[in-house]
């Protein structure tokens, strides 16, 4: 136990000097940038979806990235080519299973029993190529996941950042009345 409490120990000490820093208690700043960045996943994502069916662009955008690359460019376009077809098939796999659990993206509701069942047998992406059963939504879904997963650095700074004040403006508000709802007496 000795070993991992000197393993974490720069790090605790680093969230304890922000902690004290930003006069927020450090439970309620973990809390905080948990919060944001769960909310900086799901906005972007909203907006990618509704922004690439209004354009219709995602599944042109997803047909080109999922595309197997010719042997002709550099090593750094095909990494992010590779990339990008690693985050296309994620996010043919997430659309998916969103869409069979919940009816949308073009798939139809399913039940728990139904879903493991059916398996492989309906992938969205299929030998680097799409499958026919890619439809509209599930291309711009397949879109705005892989948009997101590319804004991670970003989305993970915007956390860092803002949790201190969400913490004081929010999370430790909430917290001080749940407080007073159950000391009372």
């Amino acid at each position: 136990m000795s070993r991992q409490r000197t393993r974490f120990a720069p790090y605790i000490e680093a969230l304890k000097a922000v902690s004290t820093r930003t006069a927020t208690p450090l439970p309620s700043l973990i809390l905080s940038f948990a919060i944001l960045h769960e909310v900086t996943a799901i906005a972007p994502v909203a907006g990618f979806f509704f922004g690439a069916r209004a354009l219709g662009v995602g599944d042109r955008i997803v047909e080109e990235v999922a595309r197997p690359p010719s042997e002709s460019g550099s090593v750094y376009r095909n990494w992010v080519r590779d990339k990008g077809r690693e985050w296309v098939d994620e996010g043919g796999k997430w659309a998916q299973r969103v869409g069979t659990r919940y009816g949308v993206f073009g798939f139809e509701k399913h039940s728990r029993e139904e879903r493991t069942k059916a398996g492989q047998e309906d992938r969205v992406i299929v030998d680097g190529g799409l499958s026919s059963k890619l439809a509209g939504d599930a291309a711009n879904a397949i879109l705005a996941y892989g948009l997101t997963k590319a804004l991670l650095p970003v989305r993970i700074g915007l956390s860092l950042y803002f949790a201190p004040a969400f913490s004081r403006g929010a999370v430790e508000p909430l917290r001080q009345i749940l407080l007073r709802v159950f000391r009372r007496p």
